[in-house]
């Protein structure tokens, strides 16, 4: 039985809401899925401020980004659980919630590179016109990969 790999890019938007919802709608049905949640993260900067004066915001906003971080990723195994409750095999799904340390189309790309997912599930936002200058993380990921299956939600 070969099992068909999955690569779902999340970044809590209703967009990709709409993405998870594709992935169970177009794989629910089938047994051999393999699904990776993948979130690549800003990382937060470390900062030495424990006898500085003045530095009391700064540490608030530390700690406020640092719970960010930990409830982010409690949301996504919210999804992962979502996708178990519609009939994903949990041992099945995994998640992957990193500093990022590229952009997020290169670690994207990169995980893919290392992984080789058959099928990977992007979302795009309505154009603007600042993305006709610098590009879409989808036009990116589209343009570099090839023998690989890009679902894009919209």
């Amino acid at each position: 039985m070969v099992i068909q790999k999955i690569l779902l890019p999340y970044n809590f938007t209703p967009l990709d809401q709409k993405a998870v919802y594709f992935t169970i709608e177009a794989f629910s049905h089938l047994k051999a899925v393999e699904i990776t949640i993948f979130k690549a993260y800003a990382p937060i900067p470390k900062i030495d401020a424990s006898d500085a004066a003045g530095t009391g915001k700064l540490k608030e906003s530390l700690v406020y980004l640092t719970d960010r971080l930990a409830r982010r990723e409690s949301e996504l195994n919210d999804v992962k659980q979502k996708l178990v409750s519609k009939g994903f095999d949990e041992s099945r799904i995994k998640t992957i919630y990193k500093p990022r340390q590229k952009d997020v189309a290169s670690e994207i790309l990169d995980l893919n590179m290392y992984n080789r997912f058959d099928v990977i599930i992007l979302n795009r936002k309505p154009t603007r016109i600042s993305r006709f200058f610098s590009g879409s993380i989808s036009q990116k990921i589209i343009m570099s990969l090839k023998d690989t299956t890009v679902c894009v939600v919209s």
